[in-house]
C-alpha cells in the first residue's frame, strides 16, 4: 500500500522510521553502469494478436497516472555524441542515457524493456489508468535520464516503473528492485519512503508471478537502493527501477527472449503496481 494514500498518523509513523541501508551496486543500471554492447541486431518485439491476452480490466485503477520508463532505446548506439553528454543528476553529472545490454543470442535489452512496457501499458489501460511511456517507439535516441525523471513529476504520476534487464557475469541470476536512497537537496526522504512501498510490492509480485529468484549478486532480498541514478534522484514521486533477470545467464537469458514470459513479467508488474495504488 502506498504511504502517501494513508493517513497522517502513517506517513509519519513511515518518515520516522528512515531509509534502509544502502545495499550493493549493479552492472547495468541504464545511467552509466557497465554495460555490455549488444553483439548482434535485436530481435523484433512488438507483441502480436498471438500473444497472451491482458490480464481482464477492471476499474480499479481509474484516475490514477502511471508512468512507464522503457530502459535506453533502439537508436542510442548510433548516436554516442548524445547520449554520452553529461546531465545534472541532482549530486553530480552522468551520461545523458546507455545503449543497454543484450543477451549472447542478440536480443538487446532496449527491445525488453519496450516490448514489456507495452504489454503492461495494456493491461494498466484496461484496468482504466492513464498510461505514459516516457518514449514513443524502439528507434529513437534517449529521452536523457533526467528528462525520463521529468515526465514523471510533470505529469503527477501515482507510480514510475523504470523497466531494465541487467548484464552481469554468466553465472549470476536473479532479479531486483532499485530504489532512491535520500540525497540532501535533492530529493525527499517521503517520496524515498513511497518508492520502498512501491518496490516491495513490485519484487513481491514479480517473485510470485514469473518465479524468477532474487538476486544472487545485487541488493539484500531483492531490494538495491542507490543515490547515483539521476532517474531516481529527480524523482518526485514513487519511482523504481527493476533488473528483471541478467541478460547473459543462459537459463535467464531464454526466459526473458520468450513473449509468453515477457507477458508473465507484464501481468506480474501489473499486480504489483495494483498492490500498491490500494
Amino acid at each position: 500500500m502506498s504511504i502517501r494514500r494513508c493517513g497522517s498518523a502513517a506517513v509519519a509513523l513511515a518518515l520516522s522510521l528512515g531509509a534502509l541501508a544502502a545495499c550493493g551496486g549493479g552492472d547495468d543500471d541504464g545511467e552509466g553502469g557497465r554495460t555490455a554492447s549488444p553483439p548482434t541486431a535485436s530481435l523484433d518485439s512488438t507483441p502480436t494478436a498471438g500473444d497472451s491476452p491482458a490480464r481482464p480490466g477492471t476499474s480499479d485503477l481509474k484516475g490514477k497516472t502511471i508512468v512507464i520508463d522503457p530502459g535506453h532505446n533502439g537508436g542510442n548506439a548510433g548516436a554516442p555524441s548524445v547520449i554520452n553528454k553529461q546531465v545534472d543528476v541532482g549530486n553530480g553529472r552522468k551520461a545523458c542515457d546507455t545503449t543497454g545490454t543484450a543477451t549472447n543470442a542478440g536480443y538487446a535489452e532496449h527491445a525488453f524493456t519496450w516490448d514489456v512496457s507495452l504489454r503492461l501499458r495494456k493491461i494498466l489501460q484496461a484496468q482504466g489508468a492513464k498510461v505514459i511511456l516516457t518514449r514513443s517507439n524502439d528507434k529513437g535516441v534517449g529521452p536523457c535520464i533526467d528528462r525520463r525523471a521529468a515526465i514523471g513529476n510533470d505529469n503527477d504520476a501515482d507510480a514510475v516503473i523504470s523497466v531494465h534487464a541487467d548484464g552481469a557475469g554468466a553465472s549470476q541470476h536473479g532479479f531486483h528492485i532499485i530504489e532512491p536512497a535520500y540525497v540532501k537537496g535533492v530529493n525527499t526522504q517521503q517520496v524515498v519512503n513511497e518508492s520502498h512501498e512501491l518496490g516491495l510490492d513490485l519484487r513481491d509480485a514479480f517473485r510470485k508471478g514469473t518465479g524468477t529468484p532474487y538476486s544472487n549478486y545485487r541488493g539484500e532480498q531483492a531490494i538495491d537502493r542507490r543515490d547515483d541514478l539521476g532517474g531516481l534522484n529527480l524523482s518526485d514521486v514513487p519511482k523504481v527501477f527493476i533488473e528483471c533477470g541478467n541478460m547473459r545467464n543462459s537459463r535467464e537469458a531464454a526466459n526473458l527472449a520468450s513473449p509468453a514470459f515477457r507477458q508473465k513479467i507484464a501481468d506480474s508488474l501489473a499486480k504489483g503496481l495494483d498492490d500498491y495504488l490500494y
